[in-house]
Order: C-alpha cells, then sequence, then structure tokens
C-alpha cells in the first residue's frame, strides 16, 4: 500500500477561514479536508493517507524557512512514499506554499512530493512547473474538482512506484 501525506492551508484543513491566516503547523493521523475526498481514488490505486500536515498562509509567510524545515523534518520523519502539497486552487498565498513546500521536500528529503493549483496561479506556475510536477486542479468553486483528485492520486502513484510509464502523467500536469 502506497502511504501518502498530504499538506494543507488553514481552509483546506477545515482548521480555520481565510481570516485565520496565523493557524500554527500541526498534524492528523486522519484524512481531513481533500484526502476525504480523495478516498475513492485512493482505494484505485491502493494508497492511504496516513497524515495530513497543515498550517495557516500567514505562518507559513511570516517564517518559510523555519516552517519548511518543520514540515520536512516531519515528513522525513513519518517517511511517505509521497507527499501531495494541495490541491491549492487559485489561493495566491497556498499555491505559494504548495511549489515552495513541495520544492523543499524535493530538494532535502529522500520522499517525493508533487503540488497541485490552478492555472490562475501564473506567477508560481511560471517559477515551478519545469522543475516539479504540479497537477492541475480547477479554481475554487469550478468544476472538475473529481476529475482533479483522481489525476493527483495517478501522479502521485507513478511517482511513488517510480512507474516506467511516468511519461504518461505529463497529460495531467502543467
Amino acid at each position: 500500500m502506497i502511504k501518502i501525506i498530504t499538506i494543507y492551508d488553514q481552509i483546506q484543513s477545515g482548521m480555520g477561514s481565510k481570516d485565520d491566516k496565523l493557524l500554527p503547523l500541526g498534524g492528523k493521523n486522519v484524512p481531513i479536508g481533500p484526502s476525504i475526498m480523495m478516498e475513492p481514488y485512493l482505494k484505485q490505486i491502493d494508497a492511504k493517507v496516513v497524515a495530513c500536515l497543515y498550517c495557516g498562509n500567514g505562518t507559513y509567510l511570516s517564517d518559510k524557512k523555519m516552517v519548511s524545515k518543520k514540515l520536512c523534518d516531519m515528513v522525513q520523519k513519518l517517511h511517505p512514499d509521497i507527499v501531495i502539497c494541495g490541491p491549492a486552487f487559485d489561493f495566491k498565498d497556498y499555491a505559494q506554499m504548495c511549489a515552495e513546500v513541495t520544492w523543499d521536500i524535493n530538494n532535502s528529503t529522500d520522499v517525493p512530493a508533487i503540488a497541485s493549483m490552478s492555472a490562475e496561479n501564473e506567477e508560481v506556475l511560471s517559477k515551478y512547473k519545469d522543475l516539479m510536477y504540479i497537477v492541475n486542479c480547477p479554481k475554487k468553486g469550478d468544476v472538475g474538482l473529481t476529475h482533479a483528485l483522481s489525476n493527483i492520486c495517478k501522479v502521485a502513484k507513478s511517482i511513488a512506484t517510480q512507474d516506467d510509464n511516468i511519461k504518461s502523467i505529463k497529460k495531467y500536469c502543467f
């Protein structure tokens, strides 16, 4: 079974609203937020979310280096098969957090990570889309979320299992 950790902001974790930007770093060992909606797709790929980590956007932006290091340390300690940051939808600060934390996990741990966000995050995408896997998802409230969650799971499986057919997942990414 593929073990997955997800990383969310205060909104996607269900721990706060857009006004709760200073939610401290935390975690749950049960699926929360989009992880719950991903469960049917996780079953299809024989995967399970073993932990969900989260923090407020403001917490991350106020000390990126420290928060990212703590997230990387948690990932290394829990050692899943893959980490999924997002979906960030069209939330700019969360998309930035997803991309930067994904980059840090990929470059400071031996665990692969992917991000997910919508095309509206042009600035983040232009900087990171050629450096990591970023799965396309709709902006908040648009149609297509179920397809995006399925695609996130497909990409996660291919990377976690080092699938020989990894090029086939590019169609789901930017």
